[in-house]
């Protein structure tokens, strides 16, 4: 695999590593993967390409979501937590890119946030991402 094109902006796509996903989904058992494909799809069900997961309904679900990280990142971040008012529990894999609208709008006030120690290693690496991740978490609202 080429590596270099993962660690580029020619693409946004960075597989979640399995050993990560697994301590994750220990602690939340996932039901959905909102973004993927078959090659990297973290959950029996998930949202490919084609299916668009920005169009499907996540409501009610335990969801995990490791987005594209290019320019439509802010509209699955958004996503994640419109679906979070519907019931949906979002555990979303981010680029911790603290000074984006994004994050300022969605994450920072609503959203429990985890930041990852070290620099993952994405996909079939051998280098970790030139940035740091966070886990940033949208539970649904609770009933009183």
């Amino acid at each position: 695999m080429n590596t270099d094109v993962m660690f580029s902006s020619a693409s946004d796509q960075w597989a979640t590593p399995q050993a990560f996903f697994n301590e994750w989904n220990a602690l939340f058992n996932f039901t959905l993967d909102v973004c993927a494909d078959a090659q990297n799809a973290k959950c029996e069900r998930f949202f490919d390409l084609e299916a668009d997961g920005l169009k499907q309904d996540w409501s009610l679900e335990v969801c995990w979501m490791n987005p594209p990280y290019g320019r439509e990142i802010g509209r699955w971040v958004k996503k994640a937590y419109t679906e979070s008012l519907y019931g949906a529990t979002v555990v979303c894999l981010l680029p911790a890119r603290t000074d984006t609208a994004w994050w300022h709008d969605y994450v920072l006030p609503f959203a429990k946030v985890t930041f990852i120690r070290g620099r993952l290693k994405f996909g079939t690496a051998t280098n970790s991402a030139p940035f740091p991740s966070a886990v940033a978490v949208f539970y649904p609202p609770r009933c009183v």
